[in-house]
C-alpha cells in the first residue's frame, strides 16, 4: 500500500498509484450545485487535494478518474481555464509578503493570457486575466484558492499589518463579483472562518459549506471508508502490535476520529494521522507533531482562560463560526484549527458543546500546556508525570503530594495574573496528564475543585482548598461521606485535604487520613 503521506497532488496520487479516498461525488455535487463556495477544514485535513481533485476536473483530465464516482456522473468533461492561487508558501511577515505571492501568480497567468498596459493594481490585473481567459477559451474561468486565510492568521498578533492584509485581500477577492459572467465556479479553503465583513464583504454571494451536513464528510476519513479501503492494512497493524483487529480499530478510533463539523454529522479521522499510524504500524501523536499551538496558548492567558471549561465549552452558532471573536474568546479559533470539536447542539438556544474530538489531540494538547502552566520545562514535564503516576499505583500518597508541593514551590518562577486562577489551571494540567494513566475524575464548584483518583489497588479522594486549611479540607471529606461509596471497594482509600494560599501562590498544607 503506497499512502499519499504529504503530496497534495491528485494527478500524482492517481498515476503513481497511491491510496485515494474517493471524495469524487462531493466534486461534482460543488460543480453541479453552485458556483461560489468556502470551505474551512483544520490543517493536515486533505483541503488542498481536493482543490487539486477540482483544478483535475475542471481541466478535463478524465482518465484521472476512471473507476471513481464522478466517472459515472459528469457526462461532458468540458475543460475550463483554471486559475490556482496558493497562499500557503509564504511566511506573511510584512506589508510587502502578500504583494510579492499575488503578483507571482498574476505574472504566471499573464503569461499565458497577456496583460493591458492600464492594468496596475492587483485588482484590475486579477479583472483583466479573467476577462482575456475567457475571450480567449470561449469557457469560463475557475477560481481556486487555497489557505485563502493564511496571510490573516500569520499576522493576528499585528493588528496593523493584519488590517493591511484584509484590505488587499477584500478588494483583490471581491473582483470575482463584479467578474461574474466569466466565472464559472470559485473555491475557497482555509483553516479559519473570517466573516464575510471582514474579508469577504464584495464577495458576498459564497455560500459556506464548513458546517454543512451534506459536506461533513468532502475532508477526513470516515469509519466507513477505513473499513471499506484500509481493513487490510488494519489487519497487518494488529498482527504487528500483537492485539486483535478489532482492538486496533477500537485503539484507532480512540487515537484519532472523532471530528465532527455539525452535531449530527458523521464522525471522521484525522487523514494525516490515521494514515501515519497504519504506514508506521505505530499510534504516536503524528498530527500534533506537524504544529505545535504556541498562539493559541498565548490566547488563553491573555483571555485568563480556566482550563478545566475546555472539557465542557458551550458557544453560539454565531461566535463558533466567526473567529473575529478572539479578542473576547479563544475557542472559536480552537475549534476552526481542530482542538475541539462539535460534541453536541441545543437548537432551542443555538448553542453548541465542545470538546477534544480524540484522544491524540487532548494528550498532546495536554502535554504542551503543562510547561506552559507550571515552572517545568518542555523535557520535564513527561517524567515528572511518570513519577506521580508511580505514587499513584504504589501507594505513596505522602510522597505524591510531597512532589505536588515541590512543583508549586518551583524557585524563582513568576506567575501573572490570578493566583486562583493559576492555582486552578495548574492542578486541571497536571491530573489531565495524570488521567491519561490512570482513572481521573474532576468535579468543581464555587471555585474550589476536588477529585478522584482510581489506581487498581488504592483510591484517592482528594479535596482542595484556597486560603483556608488542609483539616478544612479533610474535614469536608468526612461530613460529606465522599469515601462511602468506596466503602466495600476493597481497595485501599487515601483522604487528602490541601490548601493553596494565593499570597505565596504554593501549597501551604496538607492532611492525609487512610
Amino acid at each position: 500500500m503506497k499512502y499519499p503521506l504529504g503530496i497534495q497532488s491528485f494527478e500524482k496520487i492517481r498515476n503513481d498509484g497511491y491510496l485515494y479516498i474517493d471524495k469524487t461525488a462531493y466534486v461534482y455535487k460543488l460543480a453541479s450545485s453552485g458556483s461560489y463556495y468556502s470551505l474551512s477544514r483544520p490543517r493536515r485535513f486533505g483541503k488542498s487535494l481536493l482543490v487539486s481533485t477540482l483544478e483535475a476536473f475542471f481541466q478535463g483530465k478524465r482518465k484521472l478518474f476512471d473507476g471513481l464516482a464522478i466517472d459515472g456522473l459528469e457526462k461532458e468533461w468540458r475543460q475550463y481555464p483554471v486559475l490556482h492561487l496558493d497562499l500557503n508558501a509564504e511566511k506573511y511577515t510584512t506589508p510587502e509578503a502578500l504583494d510579492h505571492i499575488l503578483n507571482a501568480h498574476l505574472s504566471l497567468w499573464e503569461e499565458k493570457y497577456g496583460r493591458r498596459a492600464g492594468e496596475t493594481t492587483l485588482s484590475n490585473r486579477f479583472a483583466g486575466v479573467i476577462r482575456r481567459a475567457y475571450e480567449q477559451t470561449g469557457e469560463k474561468v475557475v477560481i481556486l484558492v487555497d489557505e485563502y486565510d493564511k496571510p490573516l492568521l500569520q499576522a493576528i498578533k499585528d493588528k496593523t499589518l493584519q488590517e493591511d492584509y484584509r484590505a488587499t485581500l477584500k478588494a483583490f477577492y471581491g473582483v470575482e463579483k463584479s467578474m461574474d459572467d466569466y466565472i464559472q465556479f470559485a473555491f475557497f479553503t482555509g483553516v479559519t472562518k473570517f466573516s464575510k465583513v471582514s474579508v469577504f464583504s464584495d464577495l458576498n454571494n459564497l455560500t459556506d459549506i464548513t458546517m454543512d451536513l451534506r459536506y461533513a464528510e468532502i475532508c477526513g476519513i470516515t469509519e466507513e471508508e477505513l473499513r471499506t479501503n484500509l481493513d487490510e492494512q488494519v489487519g497487518l497493524m494488529a498482527e504487528k502490535l500483537g492485539m486483535t483487529k478489532a482492538d486496533c480499530y477500537k485503539q484507532l478510533k480512540s487515537y484519532y476520529d472523532g471530528y465532527h463539523f455539525e452535531a449530527d454529522a458523521v464522525g471522521v479521522y484525522n487523514p494525516y494521522s490515521l494514515l501515519r499510524a497504519l504506514d508506521s504500524m505505530t499510534f504516536k501523536d503524528f498530527w500534533f507533531e506537524t504544529g505545535t499551538p504556541s498562539f493559541l496558548v498565548e490566547l488563553l492567558k491573555q483571555n485568563n482562560y480556566l482550563l478545566e471549561n475546555l472539557n465542557h465549552e458551550q458557544l453560539t452558532a454565531d461566535v463558533l463560526g466567526n473567529v473575529d471573536t478572539i479578542d473576547q474568546t479563544p475557542i472559536p479559533l480552537l475549534y476552526q484549527s481542530g482542538y475541539l470539536t462539535v460534541k453536541s447542539f441545543d437548537q432551542r438556544f443555538d448553542i453548541y458543546q465542545l470538546g477534544f474530538p480524540n484522544r491524540e489531540v487532548e494528550s498532546a494538547f495536554t502535554r504542551f500546556l503543562l510547561p506552559c502552566y507550571t515552572p517545568l520545562k518542555p523535557t520535564q514535564g513527561q517524567l515528572f508525570v511518570a513519577n506521580f503516576v508511580k505514587d499513584v499505583r504504589t501507594g505513596h500518597a505522602e510522597q505524591f503530594v510531597q512532589r505536588l508541593d515541590t512543583l508549586f514551590a518551583g524557585g524563582d518562577y513568576q506567575v501573572a495574573g490570578d493566583a486562583e486562577l493559576y492555582f486552578q489551571n495548574a492542578v486541571w494540567v497536571i491530573f489531565k496528564m495524570i488521567g491519561f494513566y490512570t482513572e481521573v475524575e474532576r468535579h468543581t464548584a464555587n471555585g474550589r475543585m476536588d477529585m478522584l483518583i482510581k489506581a487498581q489497588d488504592y483510591i484517592y479522594i482528594l479535596e482542595f482548598k484556597l486560603d483556608k486549611t488542609a483539616e478544612e479540607a479533610l474535614q469536608q471529606i468526612e461530613e460529606r461521606e465522599y469515601a462511602k461509596p468506596f466503602e466495600h471497594d476493597g481497595r485501599h482509600i487515601y483522604k487528602i485535604g490541601i490548601n493553596f494560599s494565593t499570597r505565596t501562590r504554593r501549597i501551604d498544607g496538607w492532611k492525609i487520613s487512610e
